[in-house]
């Protein structure tokens, strides 16, 4: 049972690593905060099972750098691969996607990640893992216990929450066929805010209040548009 706990909580914490990591990589892209992951918490799931199939399956082989790299690249792979192909049957949408990028695999995995992998996989193993595997061990068994069973009902009412509203509002989405996780999110979001106790109360007391507010929405995304096409006809005549 312990070995249980001590899994889950490696998996939440390389979770939590993940999707601080995604965030980092998009906010040097798109030059903004962006929640990464279908889930509202700050995690990917992801991550926390490639590292633990890292650690369970790989960490025995210390001695071997190179073992580690390429089997780092083969799981975390193999696991990209099949997470992408079931959540693009389950949602019909895509979480991420490689085809534009050279030597990909159905956009499902490429090269320009794999590598990134068997580095992930020996940092993992040499670097990052035993620190933090050492730390859990200061922890009694009842703290870790208690720690991960709450994190466990948070985790499991996220899954519940987010698979919930995307199977509901599933047919309403019209994707393409590119990295559709931002867009997920936020039908997830707005979902939650449309549909709180508060909203609803609000909505049936004052209705014509929300309507006033989603006309008030829209007028400032008119406002926006016609701004942002002023500025660009503005900068095309001085030119």
């Amino acid at each position: 049972m312990s070995l249980i706990i001590e899994y889950f909580l490696y998996f939440i914490i390389y979770a939590f690593f993940g999707w601080l990591l995604e965030v980092i990589c998009k906010l040097i892209e798109k030059k903004r905060f962006i929640n990464r992951g279908f889930l509202l918490g700050p995690i990917c799931p992801i991550y926390g099972y490639g590292v633990l199939a890292i650690i369970i399956l790989i960490g025995s082989l210390k001695g071997d750098i190179l073992a580690v790299f390429l089997k780092s690249i083969l799981v975390c792979s193999i696991l990209e691969y099949f997470t992408s192909y079931f959540m693009e049957k389950l949602f019909k949408a895509r979480f991420w996607d490689y085809s534009h990028h050279k030597y990909n695999l159905n956009g499902r995995i490429c090269l320009e990640t794999m590598i990134p992998f068997g580095l992930l996989g020996v940092l993992v193993v040499y670097i990052i893992h035993p620190p933090i595997a050492h730390l859990l061990s200061q922890f009694s068994l009842q703290t870790k216990s208690i720690v991960a069973t709450i994190i466990f009902i948070i985790y499991l009412a996220d899954n519940v929450f987010s698979y919930f509203i995307l199977n509901k509002i599933k047919c309403e989405i019209k994707l393409s066929k590119k990295d559709n996780t931002e867009e997920l999110k936020q039908y997830i979001v707005n979902w939650l805010d449309n549909n709180s106790i508060f909203y609803r109360r609000l909505k049936s007391s004052y209705p014509n209040f929300i309507i006033a507010i989603k006309n008030i929405n829209e007028n400032l995304k008119e406002l926006n548009r016609n701004t942002i096409k002023n500025l660009k006809n503005n900068v095309k005549k001085r030119k």
